[in-house]
């Protein structure tokens, strides 16, 4: 039986890249469907969209060698605690229709920050910084973006949430070559020390 240091060491090796790149496309594509789409077809478009991008990013995760299917025997204590953020965001909706049928220019910042809250935990489980600036940083430019551009809204968001996206991505990336890359100068260092 391993430790919960363990798991996490073993969860620490993972890429984590195919579910922010399945996020980021599906944003770009709210974006650009904002400018093209009729708003009141935006709030149902981005539910639907935002809801595929977990299974958009099992088809990414095969590009990027990936596997988040795990067989639940397989899995490890923090593969079970992000999959338990996926649901914890999916179930944010219960806030975001009721908004929405208030006011349907609500649905791009509820759903973008409701759904960016995931990152909080991932970033305590890899114990690195790429979460807390995500959601931080999502969430305070979707709320003053919300209010600087009140007729574009469905566009701008987006978009911001894109941005995001690309620089955790780049963290992301940089944080697990750094993870490999420390095993191979420790091995470095005892051959050339030993």
């Amino acid at each position: 039986m391993k430790t919960l240091e363990q798991y996490r060491l073993e969860f620490k090796q993972k890429k984590m890249l195919a579910m922010p790149i399945s996020g980021c496309l599906v944003w770009f594509l709210l974006g650009f469907l904002g400018m093209v789409v009729e708003t009141q077809y935006l709030g149902l478009i981005t539910f639907i969209a935002t809801g595929m991008i977990f299974y958009i990013g099992i088809g990414i995760s095969k590009l990027t060698h990936e596997n988040l299917l795990i067989k639940k025997a397989e899995r490890n204590p923090f593969d079970n605690l992000f999959l338990s953020t996926v649901v914890m965001a999916m179930m944010g909706y219960g806030l975001v229709i009721p908004m929405a049928q208030l006011d349907q220019s609500t649905i791009p910042l509820s759903v973008g920050i409701i759904s960016g809250l995931m990152w909080l935990p991932l970033s305590w489980t890899l114990q690195h910084p790429v979460g807390y600036i995500h959601t931080i940083t999502r969430t305070f430019s979707l709320v003053i973006l919300w209010y600087l551009f009140p007729g574009d809204r469905f566009v701008i968001l987006p978009f911001a949430i894109v941005v995001i996206y690309l620089i955790s991505i780049y963290q992301l990336y940089t944080r697990w070559q750094k993870q490999h890359q420390l095993p191979k100068t420790m091995a470095q260092n005892v051959g050339e020390n030993g």
